[in-house]
C-alpha cells in the first residue's frame, strides 16, 4: 500500500514528489509516456527563477528528480494504463502491475499538438517551439512564423512581435477560430503578416540542425512555395493527458481536470498539478508551484485520516 502515487515526472510531478518525500510519505512517481514532461523537449530555459545564466530543460527536470529521490521518492518507468478511483484505496495499473494508494496526484501534463512532420520533430528546441513565452526571446530581430488560427495563435503572434523583425501567421483556412477581439488585435499589429489557406509541408534544415525556412502548400490549389524563417511556433492547441481518467474524475469538454478548489478534484484524495488542469499559464514555474500545492493538500488529507 502506497501513501501517494504521483502520475507524471515533469516540473509538477517532481515538485510534488519532493514535498511528499520530505513529508516522509515515500511517494511512488510514475514517469509517464513523456518522462520529464515538456521541459525534456526544451533546450535553454531562461525564465526559471534561480538560474541567471539559464539552464537546459532536461537538466532542470533531472535535478528536480534527483532532489526528490534524495528524500526517498521512488520512480518507476512506464505509464498508467488503467485506474479504479471508485473506492479507496485507489487502484492504479502501471503497465502490467497494479498498485494501491491512499492518495493520488495527477501531474500527467498536456502534450502540445504538433504538425506531425518528421523534420518538425527533429528541430524541436532548435527553432521549432510550442511556447512563445518560453522561447520568444531567442528570436530577437529574426523572422518568425506562427501556425494556427485560434486565440492561442493570436496571443503567441502578438507576443512574438516584441522580439521578431516580422511575424507571419499561417492558417489552413481563410477563416479563423479566434475570438473577434483577439483577431482584431492581431490584425492591427503592423509587424504581423498573414498567409491563409496554406499549411506547412516541410521544415528546413534538419542537416544544419536549425530552422532556416519552411515549405508551404496551398489548401486551395496545391501550389507549393518556400519561405525563409528562423523560428517556427506551433500554436494549434494542447491535449491534456487524461484519457485514462475519463469517467473516473470530472473533466471538462477538452479533457482538462475540473478543479474543485486548490488542488482538489471531484474525487476526495485525488489531486491535480500542472498543465493537466492549467490551460492558461503552462510555465515550468507555475507547474512546480502546482506540484507543491497538490503535495501539501495530499499530506493534509492523509494526516486528517491518521496516516
Amino acid at each position: 500500500m502506497r501513501n501517494v502515487i504521483i502520475v507524471g515526472s515533469g516540473c509538477a510531478g517532481n515538485t510534488a514528489a519532493l514535498y511528499t518525500a520530505r513529508a516522509n510519505l515515500k511517494p511512488l512517481v510514475v514517469t509517464g509516456h513523456e518522462p520529464g514532461g515538456q521541459l525534456s523537449l526544451t533546450t535553454l530555459v531562461e525564465n526559471y527563477p534561480g538560474f541567471p545564466d539559464g539552464i537546459n530543460g532536461p537538466e532542470l527536470v533531472e535535478n528536480m528528480r534527483r532532489q526528490a529521490e534524495k528524500f526517498g521518492a521512488e520512480y518507476v518507468n512506464g505509464s498508467v494504463v488503467e485506474v479504479d478511483l471508485s473506492r479507496r484505496p485507489f487502484r492504479i495499473k502501471i503497465e502490467d502491475a497494479w498498485e494501491e494508494a491512499r492518495a493520488l496526484i495527477i501531474a500527467s501534463g498536456a502534450s502540445a499538438r504538433w504538425l506531425g512532420l518528421p523534420s518538425e520533430q527533429k528541430l524541436i528546441g532548435r527553432g521549432v517551439s510550442s511556447c512563445a513565452t518560453c522561447d520568444g526571446f531567442f528570436f530577437r530581430d529574426k523572422e518568425i512564423m506562427v501556425v494556427g488560427g485560434g486565440d492561442s495563435a493570436m496571443e503567441e503572434a502578438i507576443f512574438l512581435t516584441r522580439f521578431g523583425r516580422r511575424v507571419t501567421v499561417v492558417h489552413r483556412r481563410d477563416e479563423f477560430r479566434a475570438s473577434k477581439i483577439m483577431l482584431e488585435r492581431a490584425r492591427k499589429n503592423p509587424k504581423i503578416r498573414w498567409i491563409t489557406s496554406a499549411v506547412v509541408d516541410e521544415v528546413f534544415d534538419v542537416d544544419k540542425g536549425v530552422v532556416t525556412g519552411v515549405r508551404l502548400k496551398s489548401t486551395k490549389n496545391g501550389a507549393v512555395w518556400e519561405e525563409p524563417v528562423d523560428g517556427l511556433f506551433i500554436a494549434i492547441g494542447h491535449v491534456p493527458n487524461t484519457k485514462v481518467f475519463q469517467g473516473q474524475i470530472e473533466l471538462d469538454a477538452d479533457g482538462y481536470i475540473v478543479s474543485k478548489g486548490g488542488a482538489r478534484t471531484s474525487v476526495p484524495g485525488v489531486f491535480h498539478a500542472g498543465d493537466v488542469q492549467d490551460r492558461v499559464y503552462r510555465q515550468a514555474v507555475t507547474a512546480a508551484a502546482a506540484g507543491c500545492m497538490a503535495a501539501i493538500e495530499a499530506e493534509r488529507f492523509l494526516e486528517a485520516e491518521g496516516h
